[in-house]
């Protein structure tokens, strides 16, 4: 991960442990997921962080989706199969891409 990507990775997911609002912190974890997808430890750490939260809210589904992708996680990320964009919620669905936020799209046009 190039360091301007793991600067602005890092600074969401401090962002995310910061927050005292679930939506914020899901915010926060949604944009750092966009981030890390490339690269398969924080593309994987990103999920445990999704996982944790969503156990903690006690949101069943949501944490099977996270256990699901924490298994395909590096795999995907290793071989450049992930959906781009995507924020890594149960409720994205697996493989559909999304539309990446420009802030997010300019550090990672950089990497």
């Amino acid at each position: 991960m190039p360091e301007h990507v793991r600067v602005a990775y890092q600074a969401e997911m401090r962002a995310a442990r910061a927050a005292t609002q679930a939506r914020t912190r899901w915010r926060h974890l949604e944009r750092a997921h966009i981030l890390s997808q490339p690269w398969p430890w924080p593309h994987t750490a990103n999920h445990l962080a999704m996982f944790a939260l969503a156990v903690a809210q006690r949101d069943r589904r949501e944490a099977l989706g996270q256990v699901v992708r924490i298994i395909v996680a590096a795999p995907g990320s290793a071989l450049g199969r992930y959906p781009e964009g995507n924020t890594g919620r149960a409720r994205a669905g697996l493989t559909r891409p999304m539309p990446i936020p420009d802030d997010l799209a300019t550090v990672l046009k950089a990497a």
